[in-house]
């Protein structure tokens, strides 16, 4: 079986799904390609016009730039995020003729939309116009049982993947295509969901797949935990300093109660690993990998897990997503946390409006995120926050509290997250407001909405463009974030 993770995503690690499944299924003959690293270096080393100075500079400078993103030494920030630029340039400029916009995190095509059901299966007879087809014409070889397994996640991959699989139904008649991920999943468990790649895919799997790949492939294997398999991937050639280790030790989220939660709107149940075989594996697994840092996937990693990691330290720096629990009043969690080799904290504050917060059902309370973020600061713990403005209970009265907490609190926080809120066209308030076509496509999961205080995305967007990323010290956290890469690289600017 051939397993293929397409682009685009983030080049800096490896897919963490990929590594769990390649280990389910490690009975069999398995075959795991990496095509979204693969593919991103040979477009930026493959023939680019040179028509300007930026394009011929980053050319000139690529094996330095790529080298540099590779590189333990810590990071300057201007050199940084010089090299990234000059990497995306070429990326980009790869695929100026196709009618493409790349980036080292997204894709987009003028002729073709994520979606759109009926674009991706034109995208899929069409595989010739995809800007990476140079590169997988020739590169994905099915075994012997003609099963190709790809991982779809994320809107940037669904193009090509579809691209990918029509070459791949053209070149070897009788080929099997199992199509499962995060994404796959989401459209899935929309009720609305009508499969229109009946005769395109032969299966399509949503959620965990190794159960289903053991049946389909007749693997004895006893069902239930799998550590993941990293050998499969070229560890060097992911841009980051070193190895970064992915790893989930749960699905779904133990919270569960956010209003528009999307694992609650798709009924993902939450289903942890036992904190003492998390523990055992991410040992065992950076003893095998000495990895640079360790990333924790979880939702939110759990209360049991932190406690558990505090008295099993980790011999590697982590971060990861964590709610802000009455565990973090007292000072001597976050700085247990530290010992642990915690490197950063991700944490979705969301809004600095405690009436907002409540009726999203966050439960948390912002004394304690203030409390908590002085600790989390103290102990040498690095922070990145989230802030989702225009949720219907947020005006602009309480999107001045968010900037004024924020304002407040900047000298706790070192990196941040602005995003605007879609409404989920699966969650409970779906038919409440007067939804719109705001993604026009079969596939859309977000619509938008006409809110209720006429806090509308104009409204949101100006008000984060000329007031809140306009004051001074906010400005100052924004300019720090690692542009394409965002929180993947944000902790390797932290002190060690």
């Amino acid at each position: 079986m051939l397993l293929i993770h397409p682009p685009i995503a983030k080049p800096c690690e490896p897919p963490a799904g990929i590594a769990k499944l390649a280990a389910a299924i490690g009975g069999y003959p398995v075959s795991v390609i990496d095509a979204n690293i693969e593919a991103i270096l040979h477009a930026v080393n493959g023939p680019i016009d040179a028509e300007d100075t930026w394009t011929r500079r980053a050319i000139k400078n690529l094996d330095r730039n790529i080298s540099y993103l590779r590189d333990r030494k810590p990071w300057n920030f201007d050199k940084y995020s010089r090299a990234v630029m000059d990497i995306n340039r070429l990326l980009d400029r790869s695929a100026c003729s196709s009618g493409a916009r790349l980036t080292l995190g997204n894709f987009q095509h003028k002729n073709f939309s994520p979606v759109n059901s009926s674009d991706l299966i034109r995208a899929a007879e069409t595989p010739e116009e995809n800007p990476f087809y140079s590169y997988f014409k020739e590169r994905f070889i099915p075994h012997d049982d003609g099963l190709v397994g790809i991982s779809l996640n994320f809107l940037s991959q669904a193009v090509t993947s579809f691209a990918v699989i029509g070459h791949l139904k053209k070149k070897y008649l009788g080929i099997k295509i199992i199509l499962g991920g995060g994404l796959v999943t989401s459209w899935i468990k929309n009720p609305a969901w009508n499969n229109p790649f009946t005769g395109l895919i032969d299966h399509m799997v949503a959620g965990p797949g190794e159960n289903f790949m053991q049946n389909l492939l007749g693997v004895n294997e006893p069902l239930g935990h799998v550590t993941p398999d990293y050998n499969v991937f070229p560890a060097k050639d992911y841009l980051s300093p070193g190895f970064i280790l992915p790893y989930s030790a749960s699905s779904g989220c133990y919270w569960q109660k956010c209003r528009f939660c999307p694992e609650k709107a798709e009924g993902n149940p939450y289903v942890p690993v036992d904190s003492a075989r998390v523990l055992n594996d991410l040992s065992s697994l950076i003893d095998i990998h000495q990895p640079g840092m360790v990333h924790i996937l979880d939702n939110a990693i759990s209360p049991s897990l932190l406690k558990g990691l505090i008295k099993n330290p980790l011999k590697a720096p982590w971060y990861g997503f964590v709610r802000i629990t009455d565990h973090f009043k007292d000072p001597e969690f976050s700085m247990g946390l530290k010992k642990s080799g915690c490197a950063m904290l991700k944490i979705g504050v969301e809004s600095g409006d405690q009436g907002v917060l409540d009726a999203l059902n966050k439960g948390i309370k912002l004394d304690t995120v203030s409390t908590a973020l002085k600790n989390i600061k103290d102990a040498g713990i690095g922070t990145y926050l989230y802030f989702l403005f225009g949720t219907p209970p947020e005006g602009k009265k309480e999107a001045g509290h968010t900037l004024d907490f924020v304002k407040k609190h900047h000298s706790l926080i070192d990196f941040m997250n602005t995003a605007i809120f879609n409404m989920p066209v699966n969650g409970p308030d779906a038919g409440r407001y007067g939804i719109d076509k705001f993604y026009e496509g079969d596939l859309s999961l977000y619509s938008g909405f006409d809110h209720p205080k006429g806090w509308n995305r104009g409204n949101v967007r100006s008000f984060l463009d000329n007031e809140f990323k306009k004051d001074p010290d906010i400005r100052k956290i924004i300019l720090r974030n690692p542009p394409f890469f965002t929180s993947n690289h944000a902790a390797f600017f932290l002190p060690g």
